[in-house]
Order: structure tokens, then sequence, then C-alpha cells
């Protein structure tokens, strides 16, 4: 399992339109991929449901965990976490 760190760039954090970009590139990538802050156990980074229950605002650190070989994918998503979605 490879596990990353990022922080929400989003003002709104991971909530309503950056949620909803990020669980639609997760599901479009075809790889199972769980995200967590830290104090919470991680969750299903395609769920629009599971992303909001996080909680994750903005300047928070969000851990996203993929298995071996699935690299391309996590910076992909990495950088989606560090941008504004909301701009």
């Amino acid at each position: 399992m490879i596990t990353r760190t990022a922080v929400v760039a989003s003002e709104t954090g991971l909530h309503a339109r950056p949620a909803a970009l990020f669980a639609k590139a997760v599901t479009e990538s075809g790889v199972p991929v769980r995200i967590s802050v830290e104090g919470k156990d991680p969750v299903a980074a395609n769920s629009l449901l599971q992303l909001m229950t996080l909680g994750a605002k903005q300047g928070d650190t969000v851990t996203l965990h993929v298995e071996d070989g699935d690299e391309a994918v996590l910076d992909q998503l990495i950088t989606m976490v560090e941008t504004d979605l909301d701009a």
C-alpha cells in the first residue's frame, strides 16, 4: 500500500463541489482509493457522502491510500486536493 499526504486547498474543504469532483475523478480512475484525516478511519474516496463525513477543511492534511502500482493515479489525486476546486 502506498500512502501520501496532501493539504486541502479548496476554500470549502472537501465538501460540496470539491468533494463531488474528487469522488468523480476517483471513480473514473477505476482504482480503489481510500482517504483519511488524522483521528478518523480511512473511507472510500469515490463516495461523495463518505468524503463529506470526513469533515476535511481548507488547510487540513489528508492521507490518500492506494495499492502498489497506482502511483500515477495517486499523483493526479494529490494535485486535485492541493488545487482550489472552488475556483
